[in-house]
């Protein structure tokens, strides 16, 4: 029996390509829902869907003018993405428009406008490819882009969490305090684009959001706590991505929906069995109404009080 898990937990990662999947799905693990977690902190989850969906245009452009590079394409992926941001944020300032109602707009533009730059162009780049990832397709050079690239995220993560938390929670705080809360908020989607942008060579750009916001909201049903929500996300997508890859290896499945797949089962989990807003929870925590009072509502706390006279005012106590 032992003998039998420990194959199958290890002798994946014999080949060199598992190895190389499970170390890009990792480094990804622990720098996404980082800023998935912040992002449900503005309740602006849906934008990094949006976001991931705005890269297409650059990766088209990029692929058109030359071929299949994978920084470069990166590099057109980074631009379209931040070009959607100014695009929705100008939109926003200039119309009064919510943001992510003018980000809904924007991506469904930019995801056709790559479509057909990619059918125009007639070129043999395969859609699939950009649409979904092929994280067990990650070669060396890949994967030291994808891990230099989430370390700087880190890095600038850490050196600018203060300031990126409390602008999430009372930007006119930050502002009082003496840093403008307007550069503090495109430092952030500067980053969330970079996360996303990094993601599409593993997940796609359809899927890139999957390991940034399914185990960040998650985290949300088990801690109010922020210190504590980070670890529960990161680990979560850990979790998964791992998972994943085992089952993608012995079920021949395919490896980035099979990771999106099992972060929605905890997500699934955690929305029932969670201690803070779980279903479960919230239906053990509900008051139970007093057995005399017939007409007492289960949904509703009873409260049991008596009259006091005190003269000529009565007082009502609890």
């Amino acid at each position: 029996m032992l003998d039998t898990l420990f194959w199958w937990l290890f002798s994946p990662f014999d080949y060199a390509f598992m190895r190389r999947a499970l170390a890009s799905c990792l480094v990804l693990s622990l720098t996404a829902p980082i800023i998935g977690v912040l992002l449900s902190l503005r309740g602006l989850s849906l934008m990094s869907e949006a976001l991931s969906h705005a890269m297409l245009p650059g990766i088209a452009v990029a692929f058109t003018l030359v071929g299949f590079s994978l920084p470069l394409m990166m590099l057109g992926a980074l631009m379209a993405g931040l070009v959607t941001v100014g695009l929705a944020g100008a939109i926003s300032l200039c119309s009064g428009l919510r943001e992510d109602a003018a980000m809904a707009s924007l991506f469904l533009l930019a995801m056709a406008a790559g479509v057909m730059l990619i059918s125009l162009s007639g070129s043999v780049l395969d859609l699939g490819h950009v649409l979904f990832g092929s994280v067990l397709a990650v070669d060396t050079a890949t994967l030291l882009l994808v891990a230099a690239s989430c370390s700087l995220v880190l890095v600038v993560l850490s050196v600018a969490y203060r300031s990126l938390v409390v602008e999430s929670l009372d930007p006119l705080f930050l502002t009082l305090q003496g840093r403008h809360a307007g550069w503090t908020k495109a430092l952030f989607m500067s980053l969330t684009v970079a996360t996303l942008v990094v993601s599409f060579q593993t997940l796609g750009a359809l899927m890139a959001a999957g390991l940034m916001l399914l185990p960040a909201t998650a985290a949300r049903y088990w801690s109010r706590r922020l210190e504590t929500m980070l670890p529960l996300a990161c680990g979560l997508a850990v979790l998964s991505s791992t998972l994943g890859l085992l089952l993608s290896y012995h079920l021949d499945l395919p490896a980035g929906p099979a990771i999106v797949l099992l972060a929605g089962g905890g997500y699934l989990i955690s929305l029932l069995l969670g201690s803070h807003g779980g279903m479960l929870a919230r239906r053990l925590s509900r008051p139970v109404p007093d057995e005399t009072d017939g007409n007492a509502s289960p949904s509703e706390p009873v409260f049991l009080c008596r009259v006091v006279d005190t003269g000529p005012r009565r007082r009502l106590l609890k």
